[in-house]
């Protein structure tokens, strides 16, 4: 007979798992709480207008990569529209104090020269530093798909240094130490903390090669979720789970806002830890792993604009722009000065399946902490009053100010615009303080952050972004090592690998 698992949370961490359990035989059942499934994937429509709500950026998805490898042995890859970056640029980064603007090309040779030539007299610096970058990506085996045993404390010396420590001890150019960590807001990059593996990974992820989604990256939500009602499963949107039953060390059942009750053999949650927690009665779980998780620190959130453009006015970008400041900031984008916000901030034009030279919308994507919004954290979507109302439109019209300085005359391009903001994360997401990428990871104490996909409660799993890493690529092999959990180490690595 077909295990029974019921997954809690229908974003990415929750899908994935999903379709890896169900194209492996199991009967999966999804709950999501919003009427949308998706989490980061989610789209929205404007106007006729898709936006993407989170997962604009993709690495790991051209041919090779390890989530290629994993959405080519569900069968789906076929399905998805994908748009690569251009390979002489797939980022750029402008300085505002400077008017300098740096273009970084797709792989590591590449990129390598491109710095060379920008800061000729680090040349031995970058050779080491990006050789340092490479090797630290290579000792996490999972992020290849490779068998192994990813041990934090069985790694290189360098593994667990901060991000910034490991730039410094490479580089000594001031503008360089900023310039290579202009990938902060992809991993929520904290000075003195975000350990140096974690950096090395995102940068090598992007490094290798990004693309978009044409359309918007709903598309992935709907074909993980096909993989699972294919094989018999659901994916229910609009069904918030309000309880979860522990009975002697073990889920009994879970209950949804609409009274109904599901059982299963195994469950898993997709949703943040400290979410589970309030699902459950206070002996679920023990008081010190209760405590641990409320306590740990979670990561930044981010305000975003959203903009619809007049037909034809502003050009499509087939990269990611950064924006900076000045020099020496990109570590305290998340310090917020109301005199002195946005520091940076980075934005994107998404294309279309049809897209031609002009862009139809943007996304500008400012990293914010959650206190920013914390006097209106107990008001709900629609409810939040004329000050909140304010209050945002003030912010909106700081980030069209630096946009315009940028590309003088973007204001005339704009047809609408809009806003979220970190309570619109924490309540769409379900994230604790719209946290983008979950629990803070910290080299100091880098244990007290890790979370095994195992519980206390037997037949619960945890998978997500607050396990092991973030993101389009960290998501996906969390959901491997979830699923794995129930299939058999290395059950599914090895398949993949055979492909």
């Amino acid at each position: 007979m077909k295990e029974k698992i019921l997954i809690i949370g229908g974003g990415p961490g929750g899908l994935f798992t999903g379709a890896l359990l169900a194209h492996e035989g199991c009967e999966v059942t999804v709950l999501e709480k919003n009427p949308v499934i998706g989490g980061g994937l989610q789209t929205f429509t404007r106007r006729g207008e898709v936006f993407e709500t989170g997962m604009h950026i993709l690495g790991g998805l051209r041919p090779g990569g390890s989530v290629y490898k994993i959405c080519d042995y569900l069968g789906i890859m076929e399905s998805l529209s994908l748009r690569n970056t251009d390979d002489d640029c797939f980022d750029s980064i402008t300085y505002l104090s400077d008017r300098t603007t740096y273009r970084m090309p797709t792989g590591r040779e590449a990129f390598t020269a491109y710095l060379t030539a920008t800061f000729p007299h680090e040349r031995a610096g970058i050779a080491t530093y990006m050789d340092a970058l490479y090797s630290l990506a290579d000792e996490v085996d999972f992020f290849y798909l490779r068998r192994g045993k990813d041990y934090l404390f069985a790694h290189s010396d360098r593994f667990l240094w901060s991000a910034d420590r490991l730039i410094a001890h490479y580089v000594t150019d001031h503008r360089l130490r900023d310039l290579l960590a202009y990938m902060n807001p992809m991993y929520g990059g904290v000075y003195g903390q975000t350990p140096a593996y974690i950096h090395a990974l995102i940068n090598v992820l992007y490094i290798e090669g990004a693309c978009r989604f044409n359309g918007g990256s709903q598309q992935l939500a709907d074909a993980l979720a096909s993989v699972i009602t294919r094989a018999g499963g659901a994916v229910l949107g609009g069904k918030p789970v309000t309880r979860v039953e522990v009975e002697n060390r073990a889920v009994s059942r879970v209950l949804t806002a609409d009274g109904t009750a599901y059982r299963a053999d195994r469950y898993i949650s997709a949703v943040h830890p400290c979410i589970l927690l309030n699902l459950t009665d206070g002996d679920a779980f023990t008081k010190a792993y209760r405590n641990r998780l409320n306590a740990l620190p979670n990561a930044y959130s981010a305000f975003t604009v959203y903009i619809r453009f007049k037909p034809d006015t502003f050009p499509y970008i087939n990269h990611t722009c950064y924006y900076q400041q000045e020099y020496g900031q990109v570590w305290g984008h998340a310090e917020y000065d109301a005199a002195d916000w946005p520091r940076g901030f980075m934005y994107m034009t998404s294309p279309r399946r049809d897209q031609g030279n002009y862009a139809h919308t943007m996304i500008i994507n400012c990293i914010m902490p959650f206190d920013c919004v914390r006097q209106w954290e107990h008001t709900t979507v629609g409810h939040r009053g004329g000050e909140y109302r304010a209050w945002k439109e003030a912010h909106i019209r700081k980030i069209l100010d630096r946009m315009e300085r940028l590309h003088p005359g973007f204001g005339r391009c704009i047809a609408e615009r809009f806003a979220s903001t970190p309570l619109t994360i924490r309540d769409y997401y379900g994230t604790k303080e719209g946290s983008l990428y979950g629990f803070s990871r910290d080299c100091r104490d880098i244990v007290r952050s890790q979370l095994s996909v195992a519980t206390k409660v037997s037949n619960l799993l945890l998978t997500g972004q607050n396990i092991n890493l973030h993101g389009i690529c960290g998501v996906p092999l969390t959901a491997i090592n979830t699923a794995e959990a129930l299939l058999g180490e290395n059950a599914l690595i090895d398949k993949m690998n055979k492909q």
